[in-house]
């Protein structure tokens, strides 16, 4: 009986350590998201100037195109 058990344990070990093949890109998705998250709370100001900064450049030039049509 306890050989069975231990046959048992053994065998459901290996499966789990020999069977995460899927589960690593799972663990790597969060790694990034979490990499992702944390530079943009580091670099919040900064994103948020480029993209103040590209939306008025968009701007005056749409601005621009439309006055200078003739």
């Amino acid at each position: 009986m306890l050989t069975s058990i231990s046959l048992w344990l053994k065998q459901v070990v290996n499966k789990f350590l020999y069977d995460e093949a899927g589960e690593v890109n799972i663990v790597a998705t969060v790694v990034l998201i979490g990499i992702a998250v944390v530079l943009a709370v580091v670099f919040k100001d900064a994103i948020t100037n480029l993209i103040k900064d590209l939306l008025n450049t968009i701007s005056n030039n749409a601005k621009n195109a439309v006055n200078n049509v003739p």
